[in-house]
C-alpha cells in the first residue's frame, strides 16, 4: 500500500454520472480522484446507449430499402453485411471514447486509478494498492444485466447487452427474454437486419409506458415480423443445436441465440459498504433527496442509487451532487421532469405522469389532450402518420406527456422544458412553430386544449359581438 492520497472528492465509477461529477469538480478547482475497474465511459458508451443506437441506425437504413413503393421508389432486398454493421457500432464507440478517456480526465487534473475500489472506513477507500482519504465520495458504479432464475438458463449460452454487440454473425432466430426498452430495441434492430425474432415477456411489453402509446410501437414491430408474446413467462430453457424456451402452456420457442434483457440489478457487495456505514438493498443504495447515503459524506447517483436507470438521469444527478458537495447548497433532486425514450421506429417517449398515473393523482381535475400524427402535415408528406401525442393537463399546466411517433424523442423535449420550468399551456400556444414540421404537433396540442374554451364558450362569443358594435 502506497502513501495515502488525499482528495476533496473521490468518485467511484467512470460511467456517465461519475465522469460528469469528476469533470465538473476538477474544473471548479477541487482535488478529484476517479476510480474505475472496467472500461472508461461505463455501460452507456461501451454496451448500452451508444452501441444500441448505432445498431438501430444500421437497421433503419436496411429497412428503408424495403419501404419505398408508396413514394414511387421500387423496393429492394438489402444486402446486409452483419459484421460491417458491427464495425459501424465499434467505430461509433471509438469516435466518442476520447471524450471519456483516462487521458482527457488526467488532462483536467483528475487522478485516475484503474482498479476495483472498496471502503476500509467511513472516510477511506482502497483501490489498486492506494488508500484514498477524501472529504466526500460519490458512488456511480452503475448496474449489470439481471439474469432471471429460469430453470436451465445456466446450462445454455446467452447474450446480454454486455455481449451482444460483440456478435459478428447474424443470428438466424434471436429469442429475446424481456420486453422492456432494451429487448424491444434489439428485437427491431435484429429483425431489420435479417434475423427472425421472438420476444417473450412475462407481463406487458413496454410496461412502464402509457399502454396507448406503447401499443403503437408494438404494432409496428409486429407488422415487421417480430413475434411478441406478452403475459408469458419462460418456464424452462434447454440447449442443444440452439436454444429452446419452454412456455407454461406446453409450447416452446426454438431459436439459435438467446438475449436476456430482463432488467438491471445493482451490485454493491464488493464495495465494502458496511465498513462505511452505508445502507443498501436489492434495488440499490439508499439515498435521501440530496442523494446522500446513510454516511453523509458519501453520495450515490445513477443506477447505483436505485432510481430511474437512464444516462441522462445520472448526468442530472451529477449536477445535484456538485451543488451540494462543492458549494454546500441544499440541492435536491426531483423526478417529475425526467423524460425517457425507447428508440424504436416509431419512437416512444414519456415525460412526467402517464394518463393512468395522472388520473390516480389528480382525479377529475385532469384533462387529456390527444393529437394524432395523422393531423400533422409534415407527417403526411413523409408517410409517417402512425402514432399520437397525449398531454395530461391540470389547471392549465402540463403534468405529463406521452408520445409515439416519428422523432418522438426529439419532440418530447418541449414538454420536458415545460414541466421542468412549470410553464402553462398558454406558453406552448404562444410559440410560433415553423411550417411544415413534426414539431407543430406540440403547438396543435396546446391549440386543442384551448379550442373548447374559446370556440365553445358563449361568453367569448358575446364579447366578440359586443366589440364589433364599436
Amino acid at each position: 500500500m502506497t502513501a495515502p492520497v488525499t482528495a476533496d472528492l473521490c468518485v467511484i465509477g467512470a460511467g456517465s454520472g461519475g465522469l460528469s461529477v469528476a469533470a465538473g469538480a476538477a474544473q471548479l478547482g477541487a482535488r478529484v480522484v476517479l476510480i474505475e475497474a472496467g472500461a472508461m465511459g461505463g455501460d452507456c458508451l461501451n454496451t448500452g446507449c451508444v452501441p444500441s443506437k448505432a445498431l438501430l441506425a444500421a437497421a433503419k437504413h436496411a429497412h428503408a430499402m424495403t419501404t419505398g413503393r408508396r413514394f414511387g421508389v421500387a423496393p429492394a432486398i438489402p444486402q446486409i453485411d452483419f459484421a460491417a454493421a458491427k464495425d459501424h457500432v465499434a467505430a461509433t464507440i471509438a469516435a466518442i471514447a476520447p471524450h471519456d478517456s483516462q487521458e482527457r480526465f488526467e488532462g483536467l487534473g483528475v487522478q485516475v486509478i484503474r482498479a476495483p475500489a472498496r471502503f476500509v472506513s467511513p472516510r477511506e477507500v482502497a483501490a489498486g494498492g492506494t488508500r484514498i482519504r477524501a472529504r466526500r465520495f460519490v458512488l456511480a458504479t452503475g448496474s449489470r444485466p439481471a439474469i432471471p432464475p429460469v430453470p436451465g438458463i445456466d446450462s445454455v449460452p446467452y447474450l446480454t447487452n454486455e455481449t451482444i454487440f460483440d456478435l459478428r454473425t447474424r443470428p438466424e432466430h434471436l429469442i429475446v427474454l424481456g420486453g422492456g426498452p432494451i429487448g424491444i430495441e434489439m428485437a427491431q434492430a435484429h429483425r431489420r437486419l435479417g434475423s427472425e425474432v421472438t420476444v417473450i415477456e412475462a407481463e406487458r411489453a413496454l410496461g412502464r409506458d402509457d399502454p396507448e402509446t406503447a401499443a403503437v410501437v408494438l404494432a409496428a414491430l409486429r407488422a415487421e415480423g417480430v413475434v411478441i408474446r406478452e403475459q408469458t413467462a419462460a418456464a424452462r430453457i434447454a440447449g442443444g443445436a440452439g436454444v429452446t424456451v419452454h412456455l407454461p402452456d406446453g409450447s416452446a420457442v426454438a431459436g439459435t441465440h438467446l438475449l436476456v434483457a430482463a432488467g438491471r440489478q445493482v451490485e454493491t457487495e464488493a464495495l465494502g459498504l458496511t465498513e462505511a456505514g452505508i445502507k443498501a438493498g436489492p434495488k440499490g443504495i439508499a439515498v435521501d433527496a440530496r442523494l446522500r447515503t446513510t454516511n453523509r459524506r458519501v453520495y450515490a447517483i445513477g443506477d447505483a442509487a436505485g432510481g430511474l436507470q437512464f444516462t441522462h438521469v445520472a448526468g442530472y444527478q451529477a449536477g445535484v451532487v456538485i451543488r451540494s458537495a462543492l458549494f454546500g447548497m441544499p440541492a435536491r433532486q426531483r423526478t417529475d421532469h425526467i423524460p425517457w425514450v425507447t428508440y424504436t421506429d416509431p419512437e416512444l417517449a414519456q415525460i412526467g405522469l402517464t394518463e393512468s398515473a395522472a388520473r390516480d393523482r389528480h382525479g377529475a381535475r385532469l384533462e387529456v389532450v390527444r393529437v394524432p400524427f395523422s393531423q400533422n402535415d409534415r407527417a403526411r408528406a413523409e408517410g409517417r402518420t402512425e402514432g399520437l401525442l397525449k398531454v395530461m393537463v391540470v389547471r392549465g399546466r402540463p403534468v405529463g406527456a406521452s408520445m409515439a411517433g416519428p422523432g418522438a424523442g426529439e419532440l418530447v423535449q418541449l414538454w420536458a422544458l415545460a414541466i421542468a420550468a412549470r410553464l402553462k399551456m398558454s406558453a406552448i400556444a404562444g410559440m410560433v412553430a415553423p411550417y411544415p414540421t413534426l414539431g407543430e404537433i406540440n403547438k396543435a396540442a396546446a391549440s386543442a386544449y384551448f379550442a373548447p374554451r374559446l370556440f365553445g364558450s358563449s361568453w367569448v362569443k358575446r364579447a366578440v359581438r359586443l366589440v364589433q358594435r364599436f
